[in-house]
């Protein structure tokens, strides 16, 4: 076809119609500093407390436990840096999975590097991290667990309200990076335990470049330092449009969830009855979301597979990093199916919104027998 297909939308969603136009409205109409007590500042504050008192709704709780951050990778390092350099004294010992984003992998890294921190790392079996492994992996000295809410190579979900349930009794706090969940099901953090929880608005139609951290206390160190903003918790003029724009986009995406997912669902089933007669398989998890379809066809390198799809203008991703053009393999289905698993070098990714169509989807099945009946 000539019209560009994208199905990447794990690594980043376009825009919905209702933020950007939020957002051109407060570029247009909104000059003020957010700190100013002039009038100009004093609009734009009101505008800043609104937006933090929207988002505080849609989450279950109060505006004074959120705070607005970059993105998905400052709100990790803020709260796995903020808070175990704080209580090392009460222990220094952090569980996680092997199957993080790396902004928390690499985190947690640097602080057993430079600081002295231990970490065990949970492995999954049959492609499952469990709450009964967190369980076992706990110590007196552990002070933070940080597990993802849902996998961004897989979809595959984690059972995030039972560790929140386990950490109850345990001083740990538990940190999760609900990066790819955020919109797609419904979370409230109080409900289910968690102590701090990340969010990034360009993975659910917002901007790029702003996201969000709920805390539960501001019981965490600074990672910016200067300004009182953020209750003396980031320093910085707040990026005001964008924040408009991400409540706006989280609004509408929460307010449609149910039909989206349902939407979702139907998508995914009917690709895969389009490809049935191609040999493949999906790496999944017993629980997932539908959002995401990690699909493997044996014989077929994936770096070929990706590029013979650019070629026909339909984008997906290897669900790993790529660097200088070097597709890396992914710790995701290393950690899944061991680091000699041919699926390391067959699967791709292939990530939807509720924007795509069924005939979006007909187009990559048919694009994917071309090239793999060939």
């Amino acid at each position: 076809g000539d019209s560009l297909i994208y199905l990447d939308n794990a690594a980043t969603t376009p825009m919905s119609a209702v933020a950007i136009a939020e957002m051109t409205k407060v570029m247009q109409e909104t000059h003020g500093n957010p700190s100013s007590i002039h009038s100009h500042g004093r609009h734009a504050g009101k505008l800043l407390r609104e937006a933090r008192q929207d988002l505080a709704h849609l989450l279950g709780t109060k505006p004074q436990h959120i705070f607005f951050t970059s993105g998905g990778t400052e709100s990790n390092n803020t709260a796995i840096i903020g808070y175990c350099l704080r209580h090392q004294e009460r222990g220094k010992h952090i569980i996680t999975t092997a199957i993080e984003h790396h902004s928390v992998l690499e985190t947690i890294d640097y602080l057993v590097q430079h600081f002295g921190f231990e970490a065990t790392i949970i492995q999954p079996v049959n492609q499952e991290i469990t709450a009964q492994q967190i369980q076992e992996a706990l110590r007196d000295d552990t002070i933070l667990v940080s597990t993802m809410y849902a996998n961004n190579e897989t979809g595959s979900l984690l059972p995030i309200a039972e560790i929140g349930h386990i950490l109850k009794n345990h001083p740990a706090a538990y940190h999760v990076d609900a990066v790819q969940a955020i919109g797609k099901v419904p979370i409230h953090p109080e409900e289910l335990g968690i102590d701090f929880l990340s969010a990034s608005a360009h993975k659910f139609h917002g901007p790029k470049g702003i996201g969000f951290l709920y805390a539960s206390s501001a019981d965490f160190d600074s990672y910016l330092h200067g300004g009182d903003q953020e209750q003396k918790k980031r320093a910085g003029t707040e990026n005001l449009a964008a924040i408009v724009g991400m409540v706006a986009a989280l609004k509408e995406d929460l307010e449609q969830q149910a039909e989206h997912y349902q939407k979702l669902e139907g998508l995914k089933s009917a690709f895969l009855d389009e490809i049935a007669d191609l040999e493949y398989y999906l790496n999944e998890s017993q629980h997932q979301l539908p959002y995401v379809a990690n699909i493997g066809f044996p014989g077929q390198k994936n770096d070929l597979l990706l590029l013979r799809l650019d070629l026909e203008g339909i984008s997906i991703s290897t669900g790993s990093a790529c660097t200088a053009g070097v597709v890396q393999t992914s710790h995701v289905l290393e950690a899944f199916y061991g680091p000699d698993s041919p699926r390391l070098k067959e699967s791709v990714r292939i990530s939807l919104s509720p924007l795509n169509t069924e005939e979006e989807l007909k187009e990559l099945a048919q694009t994917l027998k071309n090239i793999i009946g060939d």
